[in-house]
């Protein structure tokens, strides 16, 4: 997705959501007739309708999975370190949409989980035929970390990209060069009280990785208000899979979807993420224990919170989230 930095008005919302932004679990999302309006498949939920309760099959299918994936933790086949590169074979193609692909490359061995820790990136690397040198790309697994066996990549091509364009030219049975884990955030259970993301395109990987890891773990009561921007309705990647957060979490986990080419009846946000969407919506920067988290393309960055220097350097804080007053330690740029 490609977004401007200029700013379109925003959708109009209630009042509700900055309610919802900052108010405690305890408090709720207000009665029947104060209705959150939020997107979730296109359509206005009643916040009190759907209150989370942990004996929902849902709620206890999630309890399990993490259970498991505790009690029988594998080998990990990233360890950082002086490793090198490991290869691995691609098992699985799957087309998601018209430039976007779910890629599972199998680990070396049956037994193992990727090593990656929360949250973190697993680098790639390609070098072609002609190629001067080799291309080098770092991506967020989709995969669960405790799955074991497997990885799953979800990749966009970009005319332009060197790597997502190899990528896609893959067949089942090829190989492919990774090495990681890749540190990003370091997060632990009910680090913040709140967090919101901010996304565009693909960027939406780590941001489900950090959603896996709260929504997975019984004990983080962490609330997540996710700011999803695409072009079309069908750019709007891993929707299936968030639209489950939400109908299990509706109380801790509310979304907002925002297309530049909305198609008619949508009831989301349109044009670009603007500065009167998040001011509405996000935890309010005087919070005492709130996070943002950011990323996506160039224009979104820009736009939202400026891009970071390098790996190791976040850069300073621009854009609208500084309008709004967070500081540069409120937010953390992917």
């Amino acid at each position: 997705m490609f977004c401007r930095s200029a700013f379109r008005a925003a959708l109009p919302l209630r009042t509700q959501a900055r309610r919802y932004a900052t108010e405690s679990g305890s408090q709720g999302g207000g009665g029947g007739s104060n209705t959150f309006l939020y997107v979730a498949g296109g359509a206005a939920l009643a916040g009190a309708g759907f209150w989370y309760m942990s004996g929902t099959p849902s709620a206890q299918k999630a309890e399990a999975k993490v259970k498991q994936a505790v009690g029988g933790a594998g080998k990990p086949a990233f360890t950082g370190g002086d490793q090198g590169f490991v290869s691995l074979k691609l098992a699985d193609v799957e087309t998601v949409n018209h430039n976007t692909k779910r890629f599972r490359f199998e680990l070396p061995e049956g037994d193992m989980v990727s090593g990656l820790q929360i949250a973190s990136a697993i680098l790639t690397k390609y070098k072609g035929p002609s190629d001067e040198k080799a291309t080098l790309r770092p991506y967020t697994p989709i995969s669960d970390e405790g799955e074991k066996g497997y990885m799953d990549l979800l990749v966009k091509k970009y005319p332009d990209g060197p790597m997502s364009t190899h990528l896609h030219s893959m067949a089942p049975g090829q190989r492919l060069d990774f090495k990681g884990p890749l540190p990003k955030y370091a997060w632990a259970e009910n680090k913040h009280e709140h967090i919101g993301l901010i996304a565009g395109g693909t960027g939406i990987t780590p941001m489900y990785q950090l959603l896996r890891a709260i929504f997975n773990n019984p004990n983080d009561k962490t609330k997540v208000t996710l700011v999803f921007g695409n072009v079309s309705e069908e750019d709007i990647l891993l929707k299936k899979e968030l639209s489950e957060l939400e109908n299990t979490y509706p109380q801790r986990f509310r979304a907002f979807y925002v297309l530049d080419k909305a198609p008619k009846g949508w009831q989301g946000g349109t044009g670009f993420i603007t500065k009167d969407l998040l001011k509405t919506v996000l935890p309010e920067p005087k919070g005492d224990n709130i996070k943002l988290f950011v990323c996506g393309p160039p224009g979104l960055m820009n736009a939202v919170s400026g891009n970071k220097v390098n790996p190791k350097d976040q850069g300073e804080l621009v854009g609208a989230l500084k309008d709004l007053g967070y500081s540069k330690e409120q937010v953390y740029k992917f």
